[in-house]
């Protein structure tokens, strides 16, 4: 029998790394009134619904209350910062230049939110329903999203460093121009996911990347993060 030709014994290259992978869907805006009511708020209230109003410039750190309801609501420079709100529901609201860090919301359900140039370091959204959020231009360091479902999500120029996806379950999640060096995707299970520019550098968790997307360019760029996920030692060149 003839030897198997050299290119016949080569990589494909074509059929697995270069097929084209079924596309992330985009998030769902948010569906907000072109009016919305000002109000002034100093304090929420237990299983309280907030609708149809504007928020601006309004501080309430540390608030402690379960079940509060945003439906319809826009932010505007409010401080939310080591609240406690656990259960909190989110639906067609958008957030702009507000300080939600230390937010603490375990259970909490987001529908068709927008968020930029906040702040939302330590922010804890632990066994949630995610549905068709935007951060844009945030920071989201520390924080943590465990054991939480996510779909029709895009993160895009944010910081992520060291955030936790443990066990949570990503689908449609969009990950542009973020740094997610520590990030922990242990646990994780992702469906057409993309990773686009992205900073992975001491990535735990990189076996679960199983089932997403990225540019060949970045796949190259981080064969340090393959081979050290893989315990491949990287040899000195003759």
């Amino acid at each position: 029998m003839p030897p198997c030709p050299a290119s016949a014994r080569r990589f494909p290259r074509a059929g697995i790394l270069s097929a084209v992978p079924p596309a992330a869907r985009s998030p769902q805006s948010p569906q907000l009134n072109a009016e919305l009511a000002r109000v002034a708020l100093e304090v929420l209230d237990h299983d309280a619904t907030y609708a149809e109003t504007a928020l601006e410039e309004v501080e309430l750190p540390g608030q402690h209350a379960r079940g509060v309801t945003f439906e319809t609501v826009s932010f505007r420079s409010v401080d939310l910062s080591g609240s406690q709100l656990e259960h909190l529901n989110v639906a067609d609201a958008r957030f702009s230049g507000c300080n939600l860090a230390n937010v603490q919301a375990r259970a909490a359900g987001i529908t068709r939110v927008s968020i930029e140039s906040s702040r939302l370091t330590g922010i804890a959204l632990t066994e949630a329903s995610v549905h068709d959020l935007t951060v844009q231009g945030c920071r989201v360091d520390l924080a943590s999203f465990g054991f939480s479902r996510l779909a029709r999500v895009t993160f895009e120029d944010c910081l992520l460093a060291h955030t936790s996806f443990l066990d949570a379950q990503l689908e449609s999640v969009r990950f542009h121009d973020c740094d997610l060096s520590g990030a922990d995707f242990r646990g994780a299970v992702l469906r057409h996911c993309e990773f686009r520019r992205v900073e992975l550098s001491g990535l735990e968790g990189v076996q679960s990347l199983r089932g997403a997307a990225m540019e060949w360019s970045d796949i190259i760029g981080m064969a340090g993060v393959w081979a050290a996920a893989l315990g491949i030692e990287v040899l000195d060149a003759d």
